[in-house]
C-alpha cells in the first residue's frame, strides 16, 4: 500500500507529536520519581520519633481536601442540566482540555448525540477552519485540532481535546461537552 506525499507528511508529523508527548511525559515523571525519593529520605529521617511524642494528629475534613485538590488542578465542573450533579470534569492546560467524566457516569461512545453532535458538528466544524487556516498558511498542521477518547470498554473515561488554541474554543467545548453528555445521559435513562 503506497501512501501519498501529503499522507506521508501526516505520519511523520503524528509521529513527531508522539514522541514530544512521551518525553513530555517522560520528564514528569521523572520529576516525581525525584519528588517520591526526597519524600522517603524525609520520611525515614523523621521516623525515628516515638509516636508517644508525636502531637495529636489535626483532624483534616475530606471536604477541605477535594477543595484543595480542585485548586490545585483547576477543574471545571461539568453538571447534568435539570438536578446539577456532577457528571464530569474539564482539566484546562495551554495545550489541551480533558474532560474526564465522574466513576459513577457510565455512558457508551456510541450514545446519540455525541458522535453526530460534540464530535462532527462542533469539533469537526473547528477542524474544518484549522483545515482552511492550514492550508492558507495561518497555522501549522500539527497545530490543528484534534481528540482522543479514552475509554472503558465502550463506556468514554476521558475526552482530550487537543491543540484548542483559542480561549473562545475552551468555553464553547465545555458547554457543548456538557450538554452532550447530558442528553447522553437521558438517551440511557429513557
Amino acid at each position: 500500500m503506497k501512501f501519498s506525499e501529503e499522507q506521508m507528511k501526516g505520519i511523520v508529523t503524528l509521529k513527531e507529536s508522539l514522541i514530544e508527548q512521551v518525553d513530555k511525559h517522560q520528564e514528569a515523571i521523572e520529576a516525581l520519581e525525584k519528588n517520591i525519593t526526597i519524600l522517603d529520605m524525609f520520611l525515614k529521617e523523621s521516623s525515628f520519633t516515638k509516636a508517644s511524642q508525636l502531637p495529636p494528629a489535626e483532624k483534616i475534613e475530606p471536604q477541605k481536601i477535594k477543595e484543595s485538590v480542585k485548586e490545585v488542578q483547576n477543574s471545571i465542573p461539568i453538571t447534568q442540566g435539570k438536578d446539577g450533579k456532577v457528571i464530569a470534569n474539564a482539566f484546562v492546560t495551554p495545550e489541551q482540555v480533558s474532560i474526564v467524566l465522574d466513576d459513577n457516569v457510565e455512558i457508551s461512545a456510541d450514545t446519540p448525540p455525541f458522535k453526530s453532535f460534540f464530535l462532527d458538528r462542533i469539533i469537526g466544524e473547528m477542524k474544518k477552519k484549522d483545515s482552511t487556516d492550514a492550508e492558507n498558511g495561518k497555522i501549522q498542521r500539527e497545530s490543528m485540532i484534534d481528540y482522543i477518547i479514552n475509554k472503558n470498554g465502550s463506556d468514554i473515561r476521558e475526552i482530550i481535546i487537543k491543540n484548542y488554541r483559542q480561549k473562545e474554543r475552551v468555553n464553547e467545548l465545555i458547554n457543548t461537552a456538557g450538554w452532550s453528555l447530558s442528553r447522553m445521559l437521558e438517551n440511557i435513562n429513557k
